[in-house]
């Protein structure tokens, strides 16, 4: 799903569905399933500073990353002014690079002219970005609008090369392409220049189709079409356009931070995104963790496989958000390539020409049959609904992830439960042994339920912690210059998220959390009282 009402976006309309979310609409999905501030920065119920040694490591960085973090960064990395829709925008031809590799860059301006500069995101001493490349002047022109393939409503944009980029010398990392135009407008780009190993290393899965099935570049996405309606929205959603808005909202919102902070504790890291695991186990092989950041919905089948895999073989997870591997998808081709185009018919997946062979491959919510295999399989939450406000509440507090937080039983945090939300879900597939560390009285759609915080561990060792909200990873940024959304949470919740997830990347870089950390209390029939 999405934060959309906090943006006056329009909501999915089909029956149970309706905009606003409310208990309506969770329902209908549960029976279908029966640092600071320092950063700078059952099934019924609810509705919708300084680098430190590198955890579990000897010698140099495995990551290569050590002599990088150590550059001075580039602080005027932001954007000052975005213009109308249409002064620059673009889009690359491919969603990921190895270091080394080449990509195509696709602009429009109004500008005569535009240059680009290419920032890696990081800690970088409080900067949060390096300029590792800028282009010379490059001609501007104006290029055509939205092409619609009628037969999927997809939108896209189907422009030229405007130049060939190189990434010679550019570290494995999160990049922002500015696109800088000659009459001051500005937009980003986003790139992931993915590590060539994993070996080691806490992987960011960075959540690129998630990013396009909110993109309503072209007037429609994968939740609204033109008019505005469900009825009419994209059936499939395609890279081969830009990103609406500033070209990069959804990484900065629900990715950045995590970077940032990442970084700045010197773990030995690795990137990559969604789209790669899909395409092979071995994006994850040797992983110590892997971390889906803050909202990270549309998975294929493949991405959950592989990931699912990586945990049996001893890789942590973390999914950060809530919602995570909620919509299964199905990636095709497009004009730049394989993979350009992510395919999800949502309720109408009998309509899918694919699904008249591939039975067992319908393109909506994992937790519907056919095929039915809820999230919280993998998750261990159960998502359940949109939209809610409310406090997080610590449940368990001599948790080890909440070590050094000072927080106690019942303390709350004000607005870090928003807008959608997780929860444990007594009669959902669920993995146990299971604690629930954090159980949050909430309100959505006029009904009670609650969201969840929860950890357990697998046979191999591998920890799996989800924090059952998508605010988490902006609670890294509550308080600070950064904090652009206007939640209302404050510095104080910024240094509680901002431990404990220092906590879980630390421990988690340590190799399986079985090994080094307790183990789960199994509570949940004690604190549902079923």
């Amino acid at each position: 799903m999405d934060d959309g009402a906090e943006h006056g976006a329009p909501r999915e309309g089909v029956p149970g569905d309706r905009p606003g979310g409310g208990l309506d609409r969770r329902h209908f999905l549960g029976a279908a399933a029966a640092g600071t501030a320092g950063l700078a920065l059952g099934l019924t119920a609810g509705c919708d500073g300084t680098p430190e040694r590198n955890p579990g490591s000897t010698g140099p960085d495995p990551s290569g990353l050590a002599a990088e973090r150590k550059r001075p960064g580039s602080p005027d990395w932001r954007l000052r002014s975005t213009g109308p829709p249409d002064a620059v925008q673009g889009y690359t031809d491919k969603v990921s690079v190895l270091p080394g590799e080449g990509f195509g860059l696709h602009v429009s301006t109004t500008a005569p002219g535009f240059r680009v500069s290419a920032y890696r995101v990081g800690w970088y001493g409080g900067a949060q970005a390096r300029l590792v490349w800028r282009s010379g002047r490059v001609p501007g022109r104006r290029l055509r609008g939205p092409h619609l393939l009628p037969a999927t409503r997809s939108v896209r944009a189907d422009w030229p090369r405007t130049l060939a980029v190189a990434t010679d010398g550019w570290p494995p990392g999160a990049y922002l392409l500015r696109l800088d135009a000659d009459h001051g407008h500005q937009r980003y780009v986003p790139l992931i220049v993915r590590s060539p190993d994993t070996t080691g290393r806490t992987v960011l899965m960075h959540a690129v189709t998630t990013w396009q099935a909110y993109n309503r570049w072209g007037g429609y996405n994968l939740y609204t079409g033109g008019d505005g309606g469900y009825p009419t929205r994209s059936l499939a959603v395609s890279f081969d356009r830009p990103y609406d808005a500033n070209g990069a909202e959804k990484f900065l919102v629900y990715e950045r931070a995590v970077v940032v902070l990442a970084e700045r504790l010197g773990l030995p890291l690795a990137y990559t995104t969604g789209v790669d695991v899909h395409l092979a186990p071995s994006a994850l092989r040797g992983a110590r963790a892997a971390i889906s950041l803050g909202h990270d919905e549309y998975w294929t089948p493949q991405q959950r496989q592989h990931v699912t895999g990586a945990r049996d073989a001893g890789t942590n997870l973390a999914f950060l958000g809530a919602n995570a591997c909620f919509r299964r998808v199905r990636l095709e081709p497009g004009p730049a390539g394989a993979h350009r185009t992510v395919v999800c018919y949502k309720t109408a997946y009998q309509d899918d020409p694919y699904f008249v062979a591939h039975r067992d491959q319908p393109t909506h919510d994992f937790r519907e049959p056919p095929a039915a295999a809820p999230e919280s399989a993998l998750t261990g939450v159960f998502y359940e609904g949109y939209p809610t406000d409310a406090p997080y509440v610590v449940h368990n507090a001599d948790h080890w992830l909440f070590a050094g937080t000072g927080a106690r039983r019942g303390d709350s945090f004000d607005h870090l439960v928003g807008v959608e939300y997780d929860r444990v879900t007594p009669g959902a597939p669920t993995p146990a042994p299971l604690e629930i560390i954090a159980h949050s009285p909430l309100v959505c759609g006029g009904r009670s339920s609650h969201a969840d915080s929860a950890y357990y561990t697998v046979p191999s060792g591998a920890g799996v912690f989800s924090s059952g909200t998508m605010r988490w990873v902006e609670g890294l940024m509550a308080g600070g210059p950064d904090d652009g959304r206007d939640h209302g949470m404050d510095a104080r919740t910024a240094a509680f998220v901002t431990r404990t997830t220092e906590n879980l990347l630390r421990a988690f870089a340590e190799g399986p959390a079985a090994q080094s950390r307790p183990a789960p209390r199994a509570n949940v029939h004690q604190v549902y009282r079923v």
